[in-house]
């Protein structure tokens, strides 16, 4: 049995920077692993994906999980148990964390390879701190540097697909994104409980609260309440995590 650390990620910034002729969208960010963290158990002796998962949203087990999907392209088997605490839909890169703790494990992949399961996946085959372009592949590793700062998490989550697909809509209709993360105003679009519960959290803490990626996970600079904490917000109990920057994992 081998015991893996998949840390979430968190994006610092988000600019989109246009469309490739396939529909993806040109992304320029600036990613960081924390110390939130999903474990990964591997039994190289089994062949399966077990999920334990305290959230409402499912977590496939089935060839379509991430894991799999990444055990599949390194052509490996093995018997892998999840133990979740990276919020599914929460927009930390839950999924993508477990895929990339897989492929470290596995001696790694190129980004573009690690790119064919999903567009943060290159990253968190990395980890640590890097300027992310491209649809994902471009990875420029970036010192560390240590930064606290406070998730907030509601009890529901935002679908990426969509928010992308809103992302687009709002464009059409010519509004042009701007400020730290150019999908927030998209985000608040797909999820209305977000956009209430952002501007609540604005006027309670009086500082500026981010959406991490397409949501439904916000956080702030620097610490707010005690290390695990709880609010009653206006669409239910919202949990806050004060958390750090990690480096990198290295191979496993």
């Amino acid at each position: 049995m081998i015991a893996l650390r998949a840390p979430a990620k968190l994006t610092w910034f988000l600019e989109i920077t246009g469309r490739r002729h396939d529909g993806f969208h040109l992304l320029r960010s600036e990613m960081l692993t924390i110390d939130l963290s999903d474990l990964i158990v591997v039994d190289e002796d089994m062949d399966y994906v077990r999920v334990f998962n305290p959230y409402e949203e499912s977590v496939p087990e089935d060839g379509t999980n991430l894991v799999a999907r990444a055990l599949a392209l390194v052509g490996r088997r093995a018997g892998v148990t999840i133990e979740k605490a990276i919020p599914v839909g929460g927009g930390l890169g839950g999924g993508s964390a477990d895929a990339g703790a897989v492929l470290r494990w596995a001696g790694g992949v190129s980004p573009e390879e690690a790119l064919t399961l999903g567009g943060d996946v290159p990253f968190c085959q990395l980890g640590g701190r890097a300027l992310v372009e491209g649809v994902g592949e471009r990875l420029t590793p970036l010192d560390y540097e240590h930064r606290l700062f406070t998730l907030i998490m509601p009890g529901f989550g935002v679908n990426t697909a969509n928010c992308y697909r809103a992302y687009d809509e709002l464009t059409r209709g010519g509004w042009t994104a701007e400020g730290r993360n150019h999908l927030e105003e998209a985000a608040r679009v797909v999820e209305p409980r977000l956009a209430r519960t952002m501007d609540w959290l604005r006027a309670e803490l009086g500082q500026d609260v981010h959406v991490a990626g397409s949501g439904s996970t916000m956080f702030v600079e620097g610490g707010v309440g005690s290390a695990h904490s709880r609010m009653e917000g206006p669409e239910g109990t919202l949990q806050l995590l004060q958390t750090v920057t990690t480096p990198a994992e290295g191979p496993d």
